[in-house]
């Protein structure tokens, strides 16, 4: 890939990151979903790690499917973008940058929750959102795998018909 192609998709990964986290402190602090039209009287927080997902498993079916999934798996969901878009869009390309990144944002995010009583703090939630960020990474370095070995194939056949 020439340096002008890889500055293209510099720039549009920087502009979808730039958008993918206007759209995340919307959904996570703003959004009226998941009760965050109001602040609360009280601070609620979660210490223990896997209380509130061994709680959402064992009450699933009093819950429903859709407060299971939405607690479990939207909170890997929400960051998996991160995890794909920080690479595109910084210098910082391994996976620990990756897990770094993903769960300070992650804190960020649950203590403002918890400051601004929109929410609450939860360590599940650093947890899911961690891994989230993790797996969008794995994604991004399987893509730029294939990328770069398309790439390679491309200028051997290139060099082959010369």
């Amino acid at each position: 890939m020439n340096t002008k192609n890889r500055k293209r998709i510099r720039i549009i990964g920087k502009i979808l990151f730039v958008l993918y986290i206007a759209f995340l402190v919307y959904f996570l602090l703003l959004s009226d979903w998941y009760g965050r039209t109001g602040v609360m009287q009280e601070y609620r927080y979660n210490l223990v790690l896997f209380q509130e997902i061994k709680r959402f498993w064992e009450y699933r079916e009093q819950l429903g499917i859709y407060a299971m999934f939405t607690n479990l798996f939207g909170n890997v969901l929400i960051f998996m973008p991160f995890g794909f878009f920080m690479p595109m869009a910084s210098r910082h390309r391994s996976f620990f940058s990756a897990l770094f990144y993903s769960f300070g944002l992650s804190l960020c995010v649950e203590t403002f929750q918890l400051v601004t009583k929109v929410g609450s703090f939860d360590v599940d939630d650093l947890l899911l959102n961690t891994i989230g960020g993790v797996l969008g990474y794995m994604i991004f370095a399987i893509c730029a795998a294939a990328r770069r070995r398309y790439d390679h194939k491309k200028k051997a056949k290139r060099q082959r018909r010369r």
